[in-house]
């Protein structure tokens, strides 16, 4: 038997966090899933409020198929919801939804998921999660 020692850190004490970095971006391609999810849930939940037909295919980065397709929903039901008591699930997609559905821009919700994905893969942003979560990685950056 031989014993072997290795290196493991905490993403603030990682030499080479470039290295972590370059691994979460190659091997986490979901990071964001739950805000489409999330997304999805708060249409849902609006098309029940307000009726209407729905469509959507929607992606956490940018797709050219995307889209959100909101019509022959009423209208009055949508004036008397209000965005910023995030109505529909409670989560922050609320508002961008109902205030978009207002404004006919409801695809800023696209533009919002997709600047919330980037933030999250930035940098900055696996910083925070790797962070908040206690990640351990190894010294070529794998996870531990």
């Amino acid at each position: 038997m031989r014993t072997i020692e290795i290196n493991i850190y905490k993403i603030e004490d990682h030499p080479k966090q470039y290295k972590c970095f370059e691994w979460i971006r190659d091997n986490w391609y979901d990071l964001n899933d739950h805000s489409v999810y999330a997304i999805i849930d708060s249409l849902k939940e609006l098309q029940k409020q307000i009726g209407g037909d729905l469509d959507w295919s929607i992606s956490q980065v940018p797709d050219r198929g995307e889209y959100i397709s909101f019509e022959n929903y009423d209208d009055e039901a949508l004036c008397r919801l209000s965005a910023d008591d995030c109505p529909l699930t409670g989560a922050c997609w609320d508002m961008d939804i109902i205030q978009g559905l207002r404004c006919s821009h409801i695809e800023r919700v696209l533009d919002s998921l997709h600047s919330d994905t980037e933030y999250l893969y930035s940098d900055e942003g696996l910083t925070e999660l790797c962070e908040a979560n206690e990640y351990e990685f190894n010294e070529d950056g794998s996870i531990n």
